[in-house]
């Protein structure tokens, strides 16, 4: 993605470490991803940058929130797939404690049904992990300039469905989906049982049998059987891309 290049080095505000000198502080980096591998190898990447440090890491969202209270990082990288509460609900409970906490996805799962989801949660920016680790930096960068961050591919049609007012149809019955309905279609697609689902959820397991409902009434499905063969299919897809 040519534009992602150029963002490498943003112009420096006063007092912007990624381009002071070696002695000025770094921003201070948050990782919230429940695979230790990937933090791991994201902390190394991000250490090695000029400029960024990682000050602390979770695995979900109970481990995240009290960390970041203590840590006070500069950004937070979240993944939309976390035990317990999504990345989407630990987005929407981060802008509401640290409304000016920039917040950056970076995640697996198609950008082309998250990315909008984020933004409207209020994350700044969504990369996709297979992305090259230059890619990752310039989208750190950019939301710790204050600037928000997408693919090319996703620019556009965000732009014209968020501010211009031009909702485009959805290419999938699945962009139909509410964020929890959505959170309960992909719990289903692992293959949990509504009880597991309600317990991760910490809702009730009436309240799951609702949300399935509701998703095979959008997805025009007959039956609660057809909902999990039809859920499992999706994150099969979803996991090979």
């Amino acid at each position: 993605m040519p534009e992602a290049d150029k963002t490498l080095a943003p112009p420096a505000a006063a007092g912007d470490s990624s381009a002071a000198g070696p002695s000025a502080p770094r921003k201070r980096v948050f990782i919230v991803d429940d695979h230790t591998m990937f933090r791991e190898g994201l902390r190394q990447l991000i250490d090695r940058e000029p400029g960024l440090t990682v000050c602390g890491d979770a695995a979900d969202a109970i481990e995240a929130l009290p960390a970041i209270r203590q840590t006070r990082p500069d950004v937070v990288l979240v993944d939309i797939s976390l035990a317990g509460a999504s990345g989407i609900d630990l987005i929407k409970d981060l802008k509401q404690e640290f409304e000016d906490l920039p917040v950056l996805v970076v995640s697996m799962h198609d950008e082309s049904l998250y990315a909008e989801r984020a933004l409207r949660a209020g994350a700044m920016g969504y990369v996709m992990k297979h992305e090259p680790a230059k890619t990752v930096k310039a989208a750190i960068h950019k939301v710790l300039a204050g600037e928000m961050y997408l693919s090319d591919k996703m620019s556009g049609s965000v732009l014209k469905k968020l501010w211009l007012g031009q909702p485009e149809q959805p290419k999938s019955p699945i962009a139909l989906l509410s964020d929890r309905e959505l959170e309960v279609f992909r719990l289903l697609g692992q293959g949990h049982g509504v009880r597991l689902i309600a317990e991760k959820l910490d809702v009730t397991i009436p309240t799951v049998n609702s949300f399935r409902n509701r998703i095979k009434e959008k997805l025009g499905l007959k039956s609660s059987t057809e909902v999990m063969l039809h859920a499992i299919q999706w994150f099969r897809d979803e996991s090979s891309k």
